[in-house]
């Protein structure tokens, strides 16, 4: 089964792969890894990846809200309230 919350997070990261390596960890461990849902996948993170994904992705559900986006918004507000 394929968690959408975690496949919009893969996608988002992916936008910061080139330029942060933090996010490229993130982003393999998202993609090597089995999480069936999204709080696993924030159990596994330390505290560097934590605040990292803390970092963008209030910006990104921002920017998600001021397009409209609210499917983008509700997904990735799933794994940022678990980051809290």
């Amino acid at each position: 089964m394929v968690d959408h919350t975690l496949g919009y997070l893969r996608e988002t990261l992916s936008n910061y792969t080139e330029d942060h390596s933090e996010a490229r960890r993130i982003y393999e461990k998202l993609t090597n890894g089995k999480f069936k849902t999204e709080e696993a996948f924030v159990r596994s993170l330390n505290q560097k990846e934590t605040d990292f994904l803390n970092s963008i992705l209030h910006a990104e559900i921002t920017h998600a809200r001021e397009v409209q986006d609210d499917k983008r918004v509700y997904e990735l507000n799933e794994v940022y309230e678990l980051l809290l």
